[in-house]
């Protein structure tokens, strides 16, 4: 076996494993084999110095890698080791840094939002939720979970009957749903995907909801001069597609549209520091994705006159929620395949169990920040037990 790849994985693979390659069988590291990596393929060194998760993952979707274990199981044993992972920037200058053009960026959108409705509603629950549940007990299953997470979030924003509310990425609109139907706000979602938006409008006219909702395909981008003021902004889950370098003209918009003392509750995944993206994801999953850390937007908030009031991690629901979605999806999977091809199967199993991982091992986090514009001194003084 070339002692590059053997020195090159045992770097990165803390534990010892069984490495397959057709010709060869040999033990990576110290004590007994945790599992067994078969490769009909190897990846070439060049491949592998350029970028440890474009190979691998380019590797596992073909079907040349594979393992004899649960793919999580085996990714949550290494993921924590990501900072050991080459990334060649200046070859993958283009894939890492694209465009953060209005055209560019709603592109990336589609490429990830409108696979189709169908897709989607395999696997994830009943509410349509793409982003983490709150799992208040063990036995709470993902559409209470999912309603949970929503329930918690407007609790957070002190929602009133008459108040107006606006979502920015709404995906398909649970949360506007749910605030309108218990609580009596109007609100405004807006979202840059054609199929988010044609399933809320029509949830909104079956749902007798047209009198207190309202969708639009709308770039952020595009608040600060549309007029309208809201008592209450949320956003959840749509940070990570805005980029380094537009949080500052995000949270202007924000600003732009937020009554003076209004609530402000930003949920968004983040890294522990300011980290530039995996390839592999750029390039398959989420094109452009990039994840903030907490500290850099805690650290502008300031300069548009936004006030902390609460900081959240749901780092843990995050990992559990994605367990339920793998399941769910291991259900589906024979009829993604079937419709989508086996490539396509392959980097979606990849995908969310690589997430699973990622959260289990705090490589990324998920955080809900409030905050005020200005000072509002009529809420509550302690959190609602």
């Amino acid at each position: 076996m070339n002692g590059f790849v053997k020195s090159y994985f045992e770097n990165i693979i803390p534990v010892s494993f069984i490495l397959e390659t057709g010709t060869e069988r040999m033990k990576l590291g110290q004590g007994d084999p945790q599992f067994t990596v078969t490769m009909t393929q190897m990846p070439d060194k060049k491949s592998l110095l350029t970028s440890t998760s474009l190979a691998l993952g380019e590797a596992y979707m073909q079907g040349n890698l594979n393992v004899d274990h649960d793919l999580y199981e085996v990714l949550d044993v290494f993921m924590g080791q990501l900072g050991k992972f080459t990334t060649d920037r200046k070859a993958l200058k283009k894939l890492m840094d694209s465009s953060k053009s209005k055209t560019n960026q709603k592109k990336e959108v589609s490429y990830h939002y409108d696979i189709g409705n169908d897709f989607y509603q395999k696997w994830l629950d009943e509410t349509m939720s793409y982003s983490c549940g709150y799992f208040k007990s063990e036995t709470d299953s993902l559409y209470q979970a999912q309603v949970n997470k929503v329930d918690h979030i407007l609790e957070k924003l002190h929602l009133e009957k008459g108040m107006s509310l606006l979502d920015i990425g709404c995906g398909w609109g649970f949360l506007l749903k749910r605030a309108a139907k218990e609580y009596g706000v109007r609100g405004v979602g807006i979202t840059l995907s054609r199929e988010q938006y044609e399933k809320f409008r029509q949830d909104i006219q079956k749902e007798g909801l047209k009198d207190l909702l309202d969708v639009r395909l709308m770039d952020y981008r595009e608040l600060e001069k549309c007029g309208m003021l809201f008592d209450r902004v949320v956003s959840v889950g749509m940070l990570e597609h805005v980029g380094r370098g537009n949080y500052e003209l995000f949270m202007k918009n924000v600003h732009q549209v937020l009554q003076p003392g209004g609530l402000f509750l930003l949920h968004f995944i983040s890294g522990q520091k300011e980290y530039s993206g995996d390839a592999w994801m750029k390039k398959y999953i989420f094109p452009g994705g990039m994840l903030p850390s907490l500290r850099e937007m805690i650290n502008m908030l300031p300069e548009f006159d936004f006030h902390t009031l609460d900081v959240e991690s749901l780092r843990r629901h995050y990992n559990r929620t994605l367990l339920c979605w793998i399941e769910n999806f291991k259900k589906c999977r024979s009829e993604v395949a079937d419709t989508k091809g086996e490539v396509f199967a392959r980097m979606w199993e990849l995908y969310l169990a690589s997430c699973a991982a990622s959260f289990d091992n705090g490589v990324i986090d998920i955080h809900q920040i409030l905050m005020s514009k200005g000072i509002n001194n009529t809420l509550p003084m302690c959190r609602k037990e």
